[in-house]
This record gives structure tokens, sequence and C-alpha cells, in this order.
């Protein structure tokens, strides 16, 4: 069995978000304390990695199980929207991390981490975003069409 370009993509992003996660995750944990809460911007961070999972799972998984449940024009919604979120959480944490010299502090070496993912991630999503817009624009998101595109 061939794997579509599409097929692919998903697989990169799942696997980038779960980096990501993971990077998050950490930065949540040792950023947050007795009396004070992590910054908004690792947890918006963390956010957009837990959406993106289920996002993905939507994306790859609906299209062939659940059929009844695809809709090319609502993916095309939600990628939209998860394109914005990985692309405001990365200028987000970037603005508050900053240029730091990070001289072996492993928080601030993981927070520059997670900006590079963050922005891998955004571009990933961008380009299955395009893929599924042209997609659409080409008329093959109809609404008595529920079938993922072929690109």
């Amino acid at each position: 069995m061939a794997l579509g370009m599409i097929t692919i993509i998903h697989i990169v992003l799942a696997v980038l978000v779960i980096i990501e996660l993971g990077i998050t995750g950490y930065l949540v944990d040792t950023t947050s304390g007795f009396g004070f809460s992590a910054p908004d911007s690792f947890a918006f961070m963390l956010f957009n990695s837990i959406w993106s999972l289920l996002i993905v799972a939507y994306l790859a998984i609906t299209p062939l199980y659940l059929k009844r449940f695809y809709h090319a024009l609502v993916a095309f919604v939600i990628l939209v929207i998860t394109t914005i979120f990985w692309f405001s959480g990365s200028i987000a944490m970037a603005a508050f991390i900053g240029v730091p010299k990070c001289h072996g502090i492993t928080w601030c070496q993981t927070s520059q981490a997670g900006v590079a993912f963050g922005f891998f991630l955004w571009a990933g999503f961008l380009g299955l975003t395009i893929l599924e817009g042209l997609t659409t624009l080409r008329g093959q998101a109809r609404a008595d069409k529920t079938t993922p595109s072929n690109v």
C-alpha cells in the first residue's frame, strides 16, 4: 500500500506534535510551583499540542473509518484555525523568552527548542492547509462529498 502525500504529512505532524507535547509539558511543569503558575505562552503551546493531536487524529482516521463524520470544508476550517493557533503560540513564546544566553540552563534551552518545534509545526499545518484549500477551491469539497482530498 503506497502512502499518499497527505498521509505522510499527517504522520510527520503527529511525530512533531508528540515531541512538542513533551517539551511544553516539561516547561509547564518546571515553571510552575507553589503560589505561581506557568507563563501563559507555555500553557497555550501545551493546549496547541493537545488540540493538534486531536485534529491530526480526526483528519487521518475519520475519512478512513467514519466517513459519515468527515466533511472536507470542516477539515479545511479546522486546519486554518490550527495554523493560526500554532503561529500565534510560537510568536508569543518567542516574544516571552526573547534571545537569552542560556549558559546550560535546561528549561531555557528547552524553551528555545519549543519555539523551534512550534514554528516547524506551524509550517507543516500551513502546508496541509494550503493543500486542503486547493482541493476546496477546485470544488471537491461539496456538501454531498465526504471523502478527503487525494493530493
